[in-house]
């Protein structure tokens, strides 16, 4: 018996209860829908009388008024007394299940929320303004959960049962998602789903949010048309994505740039722009294409940019020698807690790749490829700021050297007790502004200044 029928029947058991079993055995309490069984007769009716064709899976207003004619007439024949506000309510919650993601739909649809996490059937939080809060979204049980996860997956070509229970992916949309499942989720299915701004921030946002100030804006953008290599570090959820896709935008848009990338999230606007997304494992376990095979084949591809969006393990040591070898001007991301410990992590990543090289030659690779470390955090009020900005200068013995150009300083607390701060120049000016003075940008030592 496959786990959505057993957990199927568990509903049938507990429903009369109030309660819902979870996949490790436990029960937990959860309001009852007065709405339930009204509901379930519609949405029958729905499927029987709204066909949904390939043709209007684009624009899908046409379909929504078929569903709003059908619990219009389910209402006038079963339950006439209800008020028009329980009608809206039924009717949106209807239509959110029949061409939406059910009860999340709202939350995603909501420009300001960044993160929907659903733990279980009754506790879905989600990330607003930097900060995590429980909804008041609720699920039936596991098993309309595990409905909604079909729904999502069924489109992306992808599956999800006992044999693979996990997936990874993006939605139309452009947004992540992260999907586990009983045996390996002890408390039944756990969907996540990163949202991604439909219209990708620009450098004026992350001056506006207060990631960057213009003068830095203006640094980094003379560092991308100067064809340095750039790392962008970070934490789990701190923006390295997006700051990357700022930074990318810096690039000629006459130049041939090829992403690399997990799930595709980058949203590049230059013309000349070349996609690449790893594919996952087929039912027999075979045909993985992952980032480093897709790196090494960009390098067949005649690029002058490779932007990889994120380094996990061996691809590290490719990347590193594509930046050696004629390819400068790369971008990628990686995840570290300063500039100091991604570079420790690129040593540990380039070892993954199965070469038993000295750490010397390692470090030796590194300082010469990355020219520039982008620090990025998320602090403790939610706000995302780039916190360092660290030239790699080279190597003294068998110690890469970094010496930081911008860093960001804390000021006192405003008026609403949020921490205050600015990116500030240190006073060093990077040993290659010579590189920086032929660009198109104006750079002016001042910019360096200590203040």
């Amino acid at each position: 018996m496959g786990l959505l029928e057993r957990l199927a029947m568990d509903r049938e058991e507990e429903n009369k209860k109030g309660t819902t079993v979870v996949a490790s055995g436990q029960k937990e309490e959860y309001k009852a829908d007065p709405y339930k069984e009204l509901k379930a007769k519609i949405f029958d009716r729905v499927v029987e009388e709204v066909k949904i064709t390939q043709d209007d899976s684009g624009d899908m207003t046409a379909v929504e008024d078929e569903i709003r004619s059908v619990v219009s007439n389910v209402i006038e024949s079963e339950a006439q007394y209800l008020t028009r506000n329980e009608r809206s309510i039924i009717t949106r919650d209807i239509i959110n299940e029949a061409i939406g993601y059910g009860p999340i739909t709202p939350l995603l649809n909501d420009p300001q929320i960044n993160e929907v996490m659903v733990n279980s059937p009754t506790q879905v939080y989600v990330e607003r303004n930097g900060k995590l809060e429980l909804s008041g979204v609720t699920f039936r049980d596991n098993a309309h959960i595990l409905h909604i996860i079909e729904r999502i997956v069924a489109p992306l070509g992808r599956r999800i049962d006992e044999s693979s229970p996990m997936v990874d992916a993006r939605l139309p949309n452009g947004s992540r998602v992260n999907i586990i499942i009983p045996p390996l989720a002890l408390n039944g299915p756990t969907i996540t789903i990163r949202k991604f701004a439909e219209k990708p921030f620009t450098v004026n946002d992350l001056i506006k949010f207060g990631t960057l100030t213009p003068e830095v804006a203006q640094f980094l953008k003379a560092c991308v048309e100067a064809r340095l290599n750039i790392v962008v570090s970070g934490g789990t959820g701190s923006g390295k994505t997006t700051t990357l896709n700022v930074i990318s935008s810096f690039i000629p848009s006459d130049e041939r740039i090829i992403t690399i990338e997990d799930a595709a999230e980058l949203q590049l606007h230059q013309a000349h722009v070349v996609r690449l997304e790893t594919r996952p494992p087929n039912v027999e376990g075979k045909g993985t294409i992952s980032i480093r095979d897709l790196v090494r084949n960009s390098l067949r591809m005649r690029p002058d940019r490779i932007v990889v969006g994120e380094v996990r393990s061996g691809e590290a040591l490719d990347m590193l020698q594509a930046m050696n070898t004629g390819h400068d001007g790369s971008l990628t991301t990686g995840h570290a807690n300063s500039p100091r410990d991604m570079l420790s992590r690129l040593e540990t990543m380039v070892l993954m790749a199965g070469m038993d090289l000295p750490v010397r030659a390692i470090r030796e690779q590194i300082s010469s490829a990355i020219d520039l470390i982008v620090q990025q955090s998320r602090l403790k009020d939610g706000s995302r700021k780039i916190t360092h900005i660290t030239e790699v200068s080279g190597m003294e013995g068998d110690v890469i050297t970094l010496q930081d150009i911008f860093v960001y300083r804390e000021e006192d607390a405003d008026n609403a007790g949020r921490k205050t701060g600015k990116l500030v120049p240190t006073g060093l000016i990077p040993t290659f502004i010579e590189k920086l003075k032929k660009t198109s940008v104006p750079i002016s030592p001042d910019l360096f200044s200590a203040r």
